[in-house]
């Protein structure tokens, strides 16, 4: 029971990679907070959990809201008395040439994939103790891309920039920081893409399940992983080969 007492907060835990994190740490005794804006999902998550015999509560925010995050963090510090374990997992895409795309849908992309990292990190950091850690949810798009999807490649790009920075910013404090970037995922957000759904992407070689990437999330967040920090695990079945 890696997790045993440990107060872990997952962004987008209410469905896909986030919800099976989540499930992953209460499996491991942890005490989950599930973070989503979407309520139905996010209800139904915490249900998944405790039915399991898991300890879970649900705080609906827009992660990309100061107040909202802060709120969320404050509902598993108020509860469990501590913050053990982040994982800013919340993402969303677009699907427009540079061109073609409003200020508003960068600023948008941005502020949900990468501004809310800084938020969690920022306002969640002073709740935590030594030992503790901060998993990034990044992805392939960070190293291979494709046309059409700019702010998210950037912001995930920024997202493991960011996570080297604060990783030296935490050392003192004895909290680990680091990112896992997935490839191709049996998630909606996978089969929602319109070029995927058009046939102009090709999902070629593996398509991994939410599950192989929580196991990922939790070994980082993990004691065993505790000489891993500032960097980045590729967890993609070999798709960066092929790209």
């Amino acid at each position: 029971m890696r997790f045993a007492n440990k107060v872990c907060l997952v962004t987008g835990a209410g469905s896909g990679i986030g919800r099976a994190t989540a499930q992953r740490f209460a499996q491991e005794g942890g005490r989950v907070v599930i973070v989503d804006l979407n309520a139905n999902n996010g209800h139904e998550s915490v249900e998944l959990i405790t039915k399991a015999g898991g300890q879970a509560v649900f705080a609906q925010a827009d992660v990309s809201d100061s107040l909202a995050v802060q709120a969320a963090i404050k509902m598993g510090v108020d509860r469990w008395k501590s913050l053990d374990v982040i994982v800013n997992n919340a993402a969303m895409m677009t699907f427009l040439p540079v061109v073609d795309l409003a200020e508003a849908q960068w600023d948008h992309v941005m502020a949900v994939n990468m501004r809310s990292v800084f938020m969690f990190c920022k306002y969640g950091i002073p709740h935590m103790p030594p030992g503790s850690a901060i998993v990034n949810t990044s992805s392939v798009h960070a190293h291979e891309s494709e046309a059409g999807v700019a702010p998210y490649a950037a912001s995930k790009g920024a997202m493991e920039a960011f996570t080297r920075v604060l990783a030296l910013e935490c050392e003192s404090k004895k909290i680990r920081v680091n990112c896992v970037a997935p490839g191709a995922v049996n998630t909606p957000m996978l089969w929602n893409n319109p070029n995927v759904k058009d046939g102009e992407e090709k999902i070629t070689g593996a398509v991994g399940q939410p599950a192989d990437i929580a196991a990922a999330i939790a070994f980082m967040a993990a004691p065993e992983a505790r000489f891993i920090t500032g960097t980045t695990l590729i967890v993609d079945g070999g798709r960066l080969d092929i790209l």
